[in-house]
């Protein structure tokens, strides 16, 4: 449930191990289900996981939108007018796949998105036989077929494929991520909602 007024998320449920053991692409599949996310919107099972840092207190402010994603911390706050409107846990680029930090902006905004690079491979039958495949490398056995990642809530920053957009979360402050910016679903889902093309981030240490 999102808790805007006391500044908690907080997920439970049952499936989520069996996703952290193979969710860790950038981002677009057959399932949100699949991925933790209950089509297309809806946050996660995040068993036993309750989130203190992430808010949003920005409806209803008025002026220029920004993101800053702070690295070190894996957060990213949202200010509008100057004055910080929301703050998400996020999981950026983990080792060998590094988020670049630098100034960005909003490039485009898709709401349903999948990746054109990275997810599952399936046989014939429908099972996994690559939890975390890399599209240029795995490829599916005869009658399989690749089962990209959804990456909902796509807010793309350059186009050599970083962006934000919602996704797992597997350890809180610990990059994961293949390149994008993962947040919390009901987070990706305020900050798709208020920013525009345009809309300045700055990616920090």
């Amino acid at each position: 449930m999102l808790k805007l007024n006391c500044r908690v998320l907080q997920w439970g449920g049952l499936g989520s191990i069996a996703v952290a053991f193979w969710l860790t692409g950038c981002g677009g599949g057959t399932g949100y289900e699949a991925y933790g996310l209950h089509s297309p919107h809806v946050q996660p099972s995040y068993t036993g996981m309750t989130d203190n840092v992430s808010y949003w207190d920005g409806d209803g402010m008025e002026g220029a939108r920004s993101i800053v994603i702070r690295l070190n911390d894996q957060v990213a706050d949202f200010y509008i007018g100057g004055h910080l409107a929301g703050r998400s846990l996020v999981a950026t680029g983990k080792e060998g796949f590094h988020t670049p930090a630098g100034e960005y902006r909003i490039l485009e905004k898709t709401e349903e998105k999948y990746s054109t690079l990275y997810g599952r491979i399936l046989d014939a039958d429908g099972n996994v036989v690559v939890a975390d495949a890399d599209f240029r490398r795995d490829k599916p056995p005869p009658g399989g077929k690749e089962d990209p990642a959804p990456m909902p809530n796509w807010m793309r920053m350059t186009w050599g494929g970083i962006g934000m957009h919602a996704g797992f979360i597997p350890a809180p402050g610990q990059p994961a991520s293949h390149g994008c910016i993962r947040l919390p679903p009901e987070m990706a889902k305020k900050f798709f909602e208020n920013v525009a093309v345009g809309t300045p981030v700055t990616v920090i240490r």
